[in-house]
């Protein structure tokens, strides 16, 4: 194991030892407050301290069986110690593959719910059918996950495609699988409005957003402009004829969130006041990440919404993800939400691009 991942799991071990110390002295027990945040780091350090625990215990066992292969007179002594040192030896590679995984930091966010919001871009009638067909694969990969997905505005076109899309999906670590689909999907094909045949590029845009609390963001009053109006379906008609559709400007961000699905006001209000903490928390949260030295970041999970992640092409069956180099040839299973296989990928090359940046530190 690389020398500057042992002296981190030194210093830890270290850290450890010093809490599990504190833990017991009578001025910390007293100081109710202290105590209960000592506990919870003791508890966060706990699997790494006893990984390395183990590393350290089957590192000396290897060296003992070396010891006895080269100064041992009986055979079968010596065989039973390769037997013995090859066992540990695999097991000290799943002890040192396990320890990098715990070192890695983890996503304050990959618990939360999720905000997903997709618009169709470059591309006209057919952008907004790609975009259709991107919402069914969350949608269908949501289902597959026993996750929830609640539409909170919709604007759809006269051939069914769907010009934006805004809806939360809320289950068990739906941001943590889902984070990597920030970007522009592309996808080529023939349109059904193309006549001639031809295959033509589209392009619609991702963006998915932790879903952020009232604790996370506060957001003052005085900073917002709401204005109501009353909502239209496809093809403008009204859908009913009170003023119920909700658009609020952050007025210090510049950031306009409009909701208009529900006929009441006041529920309009309320999802539109959710996308707007979910906008204003990743604006905040990269604004952060810039400040940060630019070679630190991983460019896997950047959700750069301008970068073309990925490419599904109808005519060779294939979709490509450009940041890992993937291509799967499974077009139809993974538009139907097999996606599971992509983003275990996306998660392994992250893991370890993570993994390399703790080795240069």
């Amino acid at each position: 194991m690389e020398k500057a991942i042992i002296e981190r799991l030194d210093r830890i071990v270290e850290k450890f030892k010093e809490i599990e110390e504190s833990l017991g002295k009578p001025e910390i027990i007293a100081d109710q407050k202290k105590f209960q945040a000592l506990a919870k780091e003791h508890k966060e350090l706990q699997p790494i301290y006893e990984t390395y625990m183990e590393y350290k215990k089957t590192k000396q066992g290897i060296e003992e069986a070396i010891e006895i292969i080269e100064s041992a007179n009986e055979d079968e002594l010596i065989e039973l110690a390769k037997e013995e040192k090859k066992e540990l030896e695999e097991r000290l590679e799943q002890l040192e593959a396990e320890l990098k995984k715990l070192l890695i930091p983890k996503d304050p966010n990959d618990e939360k719910n999720v905000i997903l919001e997709i618009r169709a871009g470059t591309g006209g009638e057919e952008a907004a059918l790609f975009a259709q067909d991107l919402f069914r694969m969350y949608t269908r990969y949501a289902e597959k996950k026993g996750w929830k997905v609640e539409i909170l505005s919709l604007n759809e076109t006269g051939l069914g495609g769907i010009k934006e899309v805004i809806a939360t999906i809320s289950g068990k670590g739906a941001y943590s699988r889902l984070k990597y689909e920030s970007g522009v999907h592309r996808v080529q094909r023939i349109p059904v409005t193309e006549s001639g045949g031809r295959i033509h590029t589209s392009a619609a845009t991702v963006a998915i957003l932790p879903e952020a609390e009232e604790v996370d963001i506060h957001i003052d009053e005085k900073d917002l402009k709401i204005d109501t109006y009353r909502s239209s379906g496809a093809g403008g008609q009204h859908v009913n004829t009170t003023d119920s559709a909700v658009r609020i400007t952050h007025i210090p961000t510049g950031i306009v969130v409009t909701c208009s699905n529900e006929r009441s006001q006041i529920q309009n209000r309320i999802k539109a006041m959710k996308i707007l903490r979910a906008r204003l928390k990743e604006l905040y949260e990269r604004q952060q990440k810039e400040q940060l030295d630019s070679a630190r970041r991983s460019q896997i999970g950047s959700g750069d919404r301008s970068e073309k992640i990925r490419t599904y092409n109808f005519p060779e069956n294939r979709v490509t993800d450009h940041r890992i180099k993937l291509t799967l040839y499974n077009l139809e299973e993974f538009l139907d939400g097999e996606l599971d296989e992509m983003i275990d990928a996306l998660t392994a090359a992250e893991q370890a691009e993570k993994i390399e940046a703790l080795a240069r530190e």
